[in-house]
């Protein structure tokens, strides 16, 4: 999820989210999002009893996964800055699962060296500065700490956004940009090692990835957009022209559907780090 502590040109808008995009987003994430979180925390190593940080949890099902790997003896503390969500993030809460509505910018209420591992799935892209929450990530980790991100990779237009995007560029859509063409803000591997290494830590793994996302239907590639993105992917137009939008991105989407359905590749980045 996205984190804003001030104003940033073209940075999308935490209050578009309703019930239904979060709903949609814990469905989603269920069958999508919970593939690359699960490899991430495979990838770093957690075990029994460790204490962990979930940043940007949405509705908590990593989180939920990681609890239970870390049992009775360790914890899982999710934060997330969508009300919607988080909402729906506590009812899995337990006495080693917690939830807090929260801010990557605004850690300050954690102690130091209190988290064996921190994890961000599909977050750091949502993130305009990220130095900031980086040196919070490294104040709250223990020494030896490790540091698990998986982010969309910084120029990879998969074929579903370079639709929606050309939609939008068209009348009467186009009388309506956004001040940037996109509303996330990705980095490459090596720009993301150069920020782990100023914050204070070590990359022990980096590498880019390759997934595949199967829709059944144009609708269902449109509701993974706009869950994914809280609202963000229309919502910069007029509440008017919305639906037209969808409407059109609906059709373009068709076009792109085969036997098994709408595919999407994607590549993301992928680093483990140890806090030094």
């Amino acid at each position: 999820m996205v984190f804003i502590s001030r104003p940033v040109a073209g940075a999308p808008s935490l209050t578009l989210d309703n019930t239904s995009l979060a709903l949609d987003y814990e469905r989603i994430s269920a069958t999508r999002h919970m593939a690359a979180g699960t490899a991430l925390v495979e990838d770093l190593a957690i075990g029994p009893g460790e204490r962990v940080l979930d940043v940007g949890c949405g509705t908590g099902l990593l989180a939920e996964h990681i609890a239970h790997i870390v049992g009775a003896s360790g914890h899982v503390l999710g934060v997330d800055p969508l009300p919607l969500r988080i909402g729906l993030a506590t009812s899995r809460a337990r006495d080693n699962l917690s939830f807090e509505l929260g801010d990557a910018y605004d850690l300050g209420r954690i102690a130091d060296r209190s988290f064996d591992a921190v994890v961000l799935n599909a977050v750091l892209h949502w993130l305009p500065d990220k130095t900031g929450p980086l040196l919070a990530f490294w104040r709250v980790l223990k020494p030896n700490g490790r540091l698990g991100i998986s982010t969309q990779l910084k120029g990879d237009v998969p074929q579903l956004v370079a639709t929606a995007r050309a939609v939008l560029a068209e009348p009467p859509f186009d009388r309506h940009p956004r001040p940037r063409e996109g509303i996330t803000f990705r980095v490459d591997a090596e720009e993301l090692r150069a920020l782990l290494q100023t914050t204070g830590f070590q990359a022990n793994r980096l590498e880019v990835r390759e997934t595949q996302t199967r829709h059944a239907s144009p609708q269902d590639a449109l509701r993974y957009m706009e869950a994914s993105s809280f609202g963000n992917m229309v919502g910069h137009l007029p509440p008017e022209l919305r639906d037209p939008a969808r409407a059109r991105m609906r059709e373009r989407f068709a076009a792109l559907a085969g036997p098994e359905g709408i595919v999407s590749t994607n590549r993301r980045v992928v680093a483990i780090a140890e806090r030094r």
